[in-house]
């Protein structure tokens, strides 16, 4: 008895036709048909890396599955890599467990779980006013860094905003430079 086929590989996942054939000791043949179902159930292998994600000017990171993928792999190939969390903003800042699942080209799958830690770089935007500061009776005024702001900002929030001289006298009159320093939310 003799086969046409007697190996399979992912590429003959499904129905294959094989042919048998039959000799006899006298070298008479016949053959007859039949369907071998190749399956394939082994699940590919998921393997995640954490990483670190830097919000955009505008509190915002997007991340892909490529991004948490360490070389995930399947014999008969991978469709496809989805991660459960893609999106990230200012509330997420620090770390963050997401899930990739991975899907070989015949449906089976695997997943891993990363730590996406959200970090926030991006500095505030400091935004100053010159203003004109009128001295009291007593020859004093003290301003606040919500006198010298003209719309300071920062996608996660702004935290502190400081002035390196708050206090003039009868010795300041005329124009004094003033520096505010803002601290966003994440230092």
């Amino acid at each position: 008895m003799v086969l046409d086929i007697t190996d399979f590989t992912c590429a003959e996942v499904g129905g294959n036709t094989v042919i048998l054939t039959v000799t006899d000791n006298n070298g008479n043949t016949d053959q007859c048909t039949a369907t071998v179902m190749v399956h394939d159930t082994i699940s590919p292998t998921a393997v995640c890396q954490d990483i670190d994600a830097y919000l955009d000017a505008t509190g915002n990171v997007t991340i892909a599955a490529a991004d948490v993928d360490n070389g995930s792999s399947d014999t008969c190939g991978i469709a496809s890599m989805v991660l459960d969390i893609t999106d990230f903003t200012c509330a997420d800042i620090g770390g963050n467990l997401v899930t990739m699942t991975v899907t070989d080209n015949n449906g089976n799958i695997d997943v891993c779980t990363a730590t996406v830690t959200v970090i926030d770089t991006i500095s505030p935007v400091a935004v100053c006013q010159d203003i004109d500061a009128y001295l009291d009776a007593t020859g004093n005024v003290t301003i606040a860094a919500s006198d010298i702001d003209n719309g300071s900002s920062d996608a996660c929030g702004i935290a502190s905003m400081v002035l390196d001289i708050t206090d003039f006298t009868c010795a300041d009159i005329g124009g004094n430079l003033v520096t505010m320093t803002v601290t966003d939310n994440n230092g």
